[in-house]
């Protein structure tokens, strides 16, 4: 992280770095850790308030079709996700820190463009693009941040705190937001980019990431997952985490992109509006309460829990209903948690690649993988609508639950077959 190095004396650097590395071995997070914790929080509170109401805003405010808002919100979502790599590459050549700095100006910028893009759809689209940007470039650097000078342990508990942070604030930005949406947009973009700036501000004064404990010239899979043969290559035992991510956030967004019309007219807008409440909320409190449970579970073993509860879930979201629909939700919840956390963990293991790049590519996986629900689910949804049978929507998405996570299995059987 030569990039990381710049500015301060040598000393200084020495005794930050030394710091930090004697925190990231302890029970508590260092104080770097602690503030991007913190920062997690606020930027998914102030992007949240915004990011969920922009189709309301695309097409109440500004009158864009409701084909090409969803148009330009597929390709912000993909941006989103599979920047990952650029940003990644960036954290390669600037450093860590600086990465963080750049993507925060450029968060900054795209809110801030807003406030001009209240009144020109060209300029909105705009600034939508270059929030996605910031976001692309800045979570792999964040997460890499976090786990760099940490021990293999500390790393489940790390990330399950970042993501229970980022989750606290998804859960509490869009009802802040709600009353000045349509009301107060200016005010309410405003608002955010100070958040933004204030944040990046913060950022500039974090130390240098501290190196890794020490070099791993060449990532040991974990104890659960079967040992690649004599000498494979490394992409080869990466590329189960990356699938297998794939196939996760292909599942779990069909849960977050049809519930809303599924669930609103069979109870309320209320009523949904509570079940995500409480999904995130229970995301925050049980992630870090069962990291340490998901990292030891054997891969195979985590795979079929995960895929198994995404199973139950749209299974039970069939029956309707508001015990159906709240229970089916935490079921899609405990299948979130382990999936999510445990590829994360499984990647990082496997690889020898620096964490920003690993996170690069999971966050590429994750991008093909909402992509292709996008374009499955409105089709699926469009004939389950039209012939009377919605609940059959949610038993084929359940039954590909079942059924993709045997894929990867399948490929390399048929590989070592050919080999």
């Amino acid at each position: 992280m030569g990039g990381e190095r710049e500015g301060g004396g040598k000393d200084l650097t020495r005794a930050r770095t030394s710091t930090l590395r004697r925190g990231a071995g302890g029970r508590r997070p260092t104080g770097p850790q602690s503030f991007l914790l913190g920062c997690s929080f606020l930027i998914t509170l102030g992007s949240f308030a915004v990011l969920p109401y922009m189709s309301v805003l695309l097409h109440q405010r500004l009158g864009l079709g409701l084909g090409t808002v969803g148009a330009v919100l597929a390709v912000a979502s993909l941006v989103q996700f599979s920047g990952g790599v650029a940003g990644a590459a960036l954290a390669r050549r600037i450093g860590l820190r600086a990465t963080m700095l750049v993507a925060l100006g450029v968060r900054t910028a795209g809110f801030a463009a807003f406030l001009p893009g209240l009144g020109s759809p060209v300029l909105a689209v705009g600034a939508l693009f270059l929030v996605s940007c910031g976001a692309a470039l800045y979570l792999p650097a964040n997460k890499a941040y976090l786990v760099e000078g940490a021990r293999e342990s500390e790393r489940p508990r790390l990330l399950s705190a970042s993501g229970s942070a980022f989750n606290a604030g998804i859960a509490l930005g869009p009802p802040a937001a709600a009353p000045f949406v349509l009301t107060s947009p200016g005010a309410l973009f405003g608002t955010v980019t100070l958040l933004f700036a204030a944040v990046g501000a913060g950022h500039a004064l974090l130390p240098p990431a501290p190196p890794a404990p020490e070099p791993r010239p060449t990532a040991a899979p974990s104890p659960a997952t079967p040992p690649a043969a004599a000498g494979s290559p490394p992409p080869r035992r990466e590329a189960l985490p990356f699938t297998v991510t794939v196939l996760s956030v292909y599942v779990f967004m069909f849960f977050q992109h049809y519930l809303a019309l599924y669930a609103v007219p069979r109870t309320s807008a209320s009523f949904y509006g509570a079940v995500l409440m409480g999904y995130a909320c229970l995301l925050v409190v049980a992630q870090p309460l069962l990291s340490e449970w998901i990292a030891a579970l054997a891969y195979r073993t985590a795979i079929r829990v995960g895929f198994g509860a995404m199973a139950a879930g749209t299974a039970v979201i069939a029956a309707g209903g508001r015990p159906g629909i709240g229970a089916g939700a935490a079921l899609i919840c405990l299948g979130e948690i382990v999936l999510f956390l445990k590829n994360d963990l499984e990647a990082l293991a496997r690889s020898s690649a620096e964490p920003a790049t690993v996170f690069g590519r999971q966050r590429l996986a994750a991008g093909i993988g909402a992509f292709a629900s996008g374009v499955a689910g409105g089709q699926l949804y469009g004939i389950a609508e039209g012939a009377g049978m919605v609940p059959g929507f949610w038993l084929a998405v359940s039954l590909q639950c079942l059924i993709l996570p045997l894929l990867p299995a399948l490929m390399t059987r048929v590989r070592r077959r050919r080999s």
